[in-house]
C-alpha cells in the first residue's frame, strides 16, 4: 500500500502586481491615444531636445500629460525601490502592504518636496525658474520611469537578480537623475548667474538635504 504525505505548499500571491502593472499600461496607452503628438516628442527625449523646447511652459507641468505619467512613474520607482529592499532583505517583493507603503511615502515625499519649493520659490523671487526646472524635473524622470517598468517586470518575475545587477541599476538610476540636474543647469545657466546666491540655498535645502536625511534614516533604522 502506498502512503501519500502531502505537504502544503506556500504560493506567493503576485495577482496584485499583476493587476496594477496591466493598469500602468492602460495608463500609458490612453495618454499616447490622448496626447498623440506630445507623446511621440516625449518618447524622443533621450536623443532630441524637441520636447523640452516646445513644452518648456510651466502650465504643462499641470496637464493631463503630465499628471498621468507622473502616476505611472511613481508607480515604477515604487516597484523598483521595493525589489531593490527585497534583495537586500528588507521586505518582501510579493508583499502588497508594502508596495502601498513604498507609493504612498513617495507620493507624500515628491508632494510635500514640491509644496515647499513653491513657498521658498516665491519668497526668493525665483518662481519662474523653479516651475520650468521641476516641469523638465518631472519629464526626465518620466522618461526614466516609464524605462524601469519593463526592467521591474522582469525582475519581478523572471529573474533572481545579482548584486551586479541590482547595484547596475541603482547607479544607472541615480547617474540618469544627476545629468538631468546637469542638463537643466546648462539650459538655465544665464538665469542662474544673475540669482546664483538663492539658487544655492534653494539646492542645498531642497535637492541634497531632504535625499539626505532619507538616507540617514534609512541607515539608522
Amino acid at each position: 500500500m502506498i502512503e501519500l504525505v502531502l505537504h502544503p505548499r506556500t504560493i506567493e500571491a503576485k495577482d496584485w502586481a499583476t493587476i496594477i502593472f496591466v493598469l500602468t499600461f492602460v495608463l500609458i496607452a490612453v495618454t499616447k491615444s490622448a496626447f498623440e503628438a506630445r507623446f511621440s516628442d516625449f518618447m524622443k527625449l533621450i536623443v532630441s531636445d524637441k520636447y523640452l523646447k516646445m513644452y518648456r511652459d510651466s502650465s504643462y507641468l499641470w496637464s493631463g500629460f503630465t499628471i498621468i505619467l507622473f502616476l505611472a512613474q511613481l508607480i515604477s520607482f515604487a516597484f523598483f525601490i521595493q525589489l531593490t529592499l527585497s534583495y537586500f532583505g528588507f521586505g518582501s517583493k510579493t508583499d502588497s502592504i508594502f508596495f502601498i507603503q513604498i507609493l504612498t511615502f513617495l507620493m507624500v515625499f515628491v508632494l510635500s518636496k514640491f509644496l515647499i519649493e513653491k513657498i521658498i520659490a516665491t519668497s526668493f523671487n525665483i518662481e519662474e525658474f523653479t516651475e520650468q526646472f521641476n516641469l523638465q524635473k518631472v519629464s526626465f524622470r518620466t522618461y526614466i520611469g516609464l524605462l524601469l517598468l519593463p526592467i521591474d517586470i522582469i525582475l519581478f518575475y523572471v529573474v533572481d537578480p545579482s548584486k551586479f545587477l541590482i547595484y547596475f541599476f541603482i547607479s544607472i538610476v541615480l547617474i540618469t537623475n544627476l545629468l538631468t540636474y546637469l542638463v537643466s543647469l546648462k539650459i538655465y545657466q544665464n538665469f542662474l548667474f544673475g540669482k546664483l546666491f538663492y539658487f544655492i540655498l534653494y539646492l542645498c535645502a531642497l535637492e541634497i538635504a531632504p535625499y539626505y536625511f532619507m538616507y540617514y534614516w534609512f541607515t539608522k533604522s
